[in-house]
């Protein structure tokens, strides 16, 4: 089982920037291609004021901070330069879409602007192939999935053949607490399966790729709620991939590269659960030579080594 794409995490809530400018970002383009990744994903476009590109729209409605380097425009470019194709993530205001007075109308209109300005200014570009959806829910969720239908619908309009992806939780013992149990989340493989049963009638024909994400599950559970992903996503006409998360929760500490020994592990049950794609988050703090963790290059040379893939992290460690 390969990894095979990864999200780019600049606009993150809780991983720690790594402040690499475009000679950074290259050398790690460069370590991707050679791991056998063809797929970045951009986890989203902008949260709250951050932006990764200088949206005009975000400055004017949420006061958005003007970014010093259009990162949209890089990535872009050096998925070209790469061969790789590029999923650009959608915007995220920062409002809980998991609470129950989220408001799907005024959401949906402002991702819709921002996405139609992406549109308008890189939507020709060669590596642009797809749309991540940000909103990461984990059991039914009316509020998010509307907001998946209403916004694919308009991105597909206007970007015909565009790929749309969607990457949500699974409601395992790693993510069970009082929050979630008030929200209606539960462990229970069963009602996972009747929770996304409901959600997937909704964005059938709009998500192409489900890639539910494999940390909060424990691993010995794993491959029963991949192997209903896999039939949910079958019954539904959608590609079931999985996310499998190269960072570890379940240390102390949020978050380090994962052990290699579970990002193994969680790979071989997607593949017996017959699904063939994985994307990770992520690789350039987890898993690349060039993280700002060491153990990240390690995870490199052991999965390469598992994949008699030739390189090894000192071939593309740089020295800043």
């Amino acid at each position: 089982m390969r990894i095979t794409g990864t999200f780019l995490d600049e606009i993150s809530h809780d991983i720690p920037h790594q402040n690499w400018g475009r000679e950074e970002w290259d050398a790690d383009f460069r370590a991707m291609k050679a791991f056998g990744i063809n797929t970045v994903v951009m986890i989203r476009c902008g949260w709250k004021q951050w932006m990764t590109f200088p949206s005009e729209v975000l400055m004017k409605r949420k006061a958005g901070f003007r970014p010093p380097v259009d990162l949209l425009d890089m990535f872009l470019d050096l998925a070209e330069k790469y061969g790789m194709n590029f999923f650009c993530g959608s915007y995220d205001s920062g409002n809980p879409w998991w609470h129950s007075d989220y408001q799907v109308e005024p959401e949906v209109a402002l991702m819709q602007e921002v996405c139609k300005e992406i549109i308008d200014r890189y939507g020709q570009r060669k590596a642009f192939k797809g749309w991540y959806l940000s909103q990461e829910i984990a059991g039914k969720n009316p509020a998010a999935t509307t907001c998946y239908r209403e916004l694919g619908t308009m991105l597909k309009d206007r970007m015909p053949g565009v790929k749309i992806m969607i990457s949500p939780g699974m409601s395992g013992a790693k993510a069970y607490n009082e929050k979630m149990e008030k929200l209606g989340v539960t462990i229970a493989p069963e009602l996972h399966e009747a929770h996304w049963r409901a959600n997937m009638e909704k964005i059938r024909g709009i998500v192409d790729i489900v890639a539910f994400q494999d940390g909060h599950v424990e691993i010995e559970l794993l491959p029963t709620f991949l192997k209903i992903n896999k039939r949910l996503c079958e019954e539904n006409g959608i590609d079931c991939w999985t996310n499998s998360e190269s960072f570890d929760r379940d240390m102390p500490i949020d978050f380090l590269p994962i052990k290699w020994e579970k990002l193994r592990l969680k790979l071989k049950a997607a593949e017996e659960a017959g699904i063939r794609n994985a994307i990770t988050f992520e690789f350039s703090h987890f898993l690349s030579p060039n993280s700002m963790y060491r153990s990240a290059g390690g995870l490199f040379d052991r999965y390469c080594e598992e994949n008699n893939i030739p390189a090894r992290a000192r071939d593309f460690r740089q020295h800043w």
